[in-house]
């Protein structure tokens, strides 16, 4: 099989996830007692906050791996994966604001957590104008791996400031003691969400990796010419 036909497989899949899970999501799971309807946007903002730490996480890993080996590929993969993580961190603040409006009575609040998530954010969006304005394109991979690398870094305080902190957002409140803490249907709507959002992640990578490498045999003939 090949790469363009994996592709258009895992572009069906993804459809087809993003759909099921909002019939899940909108129609057969319950609204919640206390929030009422408002609360069926944790099905997207819990999925997109997720699936950004997921690209993140890659991130982090392929630019080790570039400081260690120089590959572009390494490169291209954590500059890609860097693109979808602040595009879904930026969705996740902004559902994240619409669903606290009727929760917390405001749009924003500067919680620890909320703002360390604008601080990732705020990180990576430095990290894609890097790369935008380095001209040397090597310098310019080894100083955003560095970023990324410390950009990732935040994770772990997003995480664990509604532990370290008093703020307005909850806890963890999907498992607890090893259990999960919500009902079953909403669990389902939950993860099926989570799932076609880790589909999605999965799809744009591959886009996105296919237009570097186009982007690379385009600068390759470039250069032949030139030479």
């Amino acid at each position: 099989m090949t790469l363009q036909r994996i592709e258009r497989v895992l572009g069906v899949c993804t459809a087809l996830g993003l759909l099921i899970g909002l019939y899940i999501g909108l129609i057969y799971a319950p609204p919640d007692a206390v929030q009422g309807e408002v609360q069926r946007l944790m099905y997207l903002h819990v999925p997109l906050i997720l699936v950004s730490y997921l690209a993140f996480f890659v991130v982090f890993v392929t630019s080790i791996l570039y400081l260690g080996r120089r590959s572009r590929q390494y490169d291209a993969i954590a500059h890609s994966s860097a693109e979808i993580g602040t595009l879904f961190t930026a969705l996740a603040i902004a559902t994240g604001s619409i669903w606290g409006r009727p929760t917390w009575g405001a749009w924003w609040t500067w919680d620890a957590r909320l703002t360390a998530t604008a601080i990732l954010l705020l990180i990576f969006l430095g990290y894609l104008m890097l790369r935008a304005l380095m001209e040397d394109e090597s310098r310019g991979a080894a100083f955003c791996a560095v970023l990324g690398i410390i950009g990732f870094l935040d994770i772990p305080i997003i995480h664990m400031s509604v532990v370290w902190w008093r703020t307005l957002h909850q806890p963890a409140s999907l498992l607890k003691s090893g259990l999960w803490t919500v009902a079953p249907d909403m669990l389902t709507a939950l993860l099926t969400n989570l799932a076609a959002f880790v589909l999605l992640y999965g799809y744009l990578l591959a886009k996105r990796l296919r237009l570097e490498g186009a982007r690379e045999e385009l600068f390759n003939l470039r250069m032949e010419l030139l030479g």
